[in-house]
């Protein structure tokens, strides 16, 4: 088999970790050269695969690559995808795909004319715990699910002097930047949106220009809620990221701190309640982290080699990815309307906005 020759398109952050676990796929990807602004970043990823070369300007490896990962800031996505798409490359590329809808038809567009393969990196599709979730809510294994709520508390102050915490640069808020993750999740968990609210408050995370702290509250044509809470403003946590899905039968409950899938079921007998705990699924119970790792640190790299062998797949077979150009874009579409309905303290429309309505 010809392995892929894969190019690194950032290296810092996110471009970092995504290095991370990939020769576990040696034999389908090669990855042939690093690339950032700056040298000792390109340098120290390039270090860690043979034969692989740093460079500082993505428009001079053409010649090296026959797809790349791109995890540049939010509004670097754009130029640096079209660029590659344009020139014949397959782009799997970070959240969000785009700070603009017309940026993102774009990108879309070049896709389609190139025949080449456009998939956004919405890891958590990837995360184990996440699969076998949607399996047993399609499954209805506990019932019909009327109640998701996510969780996603954490600390990320991110440095003003670059730009990096303004709208130009992020697209929006952390709903923008991180709850596009979640979002993502909700409508591929519960289908078809009918209505929903966010709020927003940079409150606590002063750093931002738009909202460090968000809540969402999402209504689907099933009847059933969706609900998200992130902060980058946690200065500690409880919960930490949590998944929790409740069923008419019983609740189902992702607990990313120790890596399982749990269900929770109170069993009523003549006299009393009894509440039962059942592990549905140990995620790391063959891939424990390391001394300086952690369980969550693990499951993110156990997602990221699913999600590059998923776009390998797609590539090696013309498939369609699962977070594809489309169903990426719906998920923003849906922000933007939360985000216009919150300035005029309206409940959003968001008819039409689930992943099998796209409409260009």
């Amino acid at each position: 088999m010809t392995r892929l020759r894969l190019g690194l398109i950032g290296c810092g952050g996110m471009g970092s970790r995504h290095a991370e676990g990939f020769d576990r796929l040696d034999n389908r990807v090669r990855v042939t050269v690093a690339v950032d602004i700056e040298p000792r970043r390109a340098r120290a990823v390039a270090d860690q695969f043979p034969g692989c070369r740093a460079a500082t300007d993505y428009r001079a490896v053409l010649d090296d690559v026959d797809g790349v990962l791109i995890a540049l800031p939010h509004r670097l996505h754009h130029p640096a995808a079209r660029f590659f798409l344009n020139a014949g490359k397959h782009v799997l590329l970070e959240k969000p795909m785009a700070t603009t809808e017309n940026d993102c038809l774009d990108l879309i567009a070049a896709s389609q004319r190139a025949n080449r393969v456009l998939m956004t990196a919405y890891v958590m599709r990837f995360n184990p715990l996440v699969i076998r979730m949607k399996e047993l809510l399609d499954q209805r294994a506990y019932g019909d699910v009327f109640q998701v709520s996510i969780w996603t508390e954490q600390y990320t102050r991110l440095p003003r002097p670059d730009g990096l915490t303004t709208v130009a640069w992020l697209g929006g808020g952390q709903l923008f930047s991180h709850g596009c993750h979640y979002i993502d999740i909700l409508l591929w968990f519960l289908g078809r949106p009918v209505r929903g609210t966010h709020l927003g408050t940079n409150s606590g995370t002063p750093w931002m220009e738009r909202e460090g702290t968000s809540h969402v509250t999402i209504e689907f044509d099933s009847g059933a809620l969706g609900y998200h809470f992130g902060t980058w403003g946690a200065r500690g946590t409880k919960l930490g990221y949590s998944f929790q899905a409740h069923g008419t039968d019983g609740m189902l409950e992702i607990d990313f701190t120790n890596g399982q899938l749990l269900a929770h079921m109170q069993l009523r007998g003549e006299e009393s309640v009894e509440t039962r705990t059942e592990v549905l699924l140990d995620a790391t119970a063959d891939h424990k982290p390391g001394a300086t790792g952690t369980v969550r640190t693990e499951l993110g790299r156990l997602a990221r080699i699913g999600e590059l062998s998923h776009f390998l797949d797609c590539v090696e077979t013309g498939g369609r990815p699962l977070t594809d150009g489309p169903g990426s874009l719906q998920g923003l579409r849906l922000i933007w309307r939360l985000y216009a309905a919150e300035e005029h303290s309206v409940v959003a429309d968001l008819r039409g906005l689930g992943l099998d309505e796209y409409r260009d």
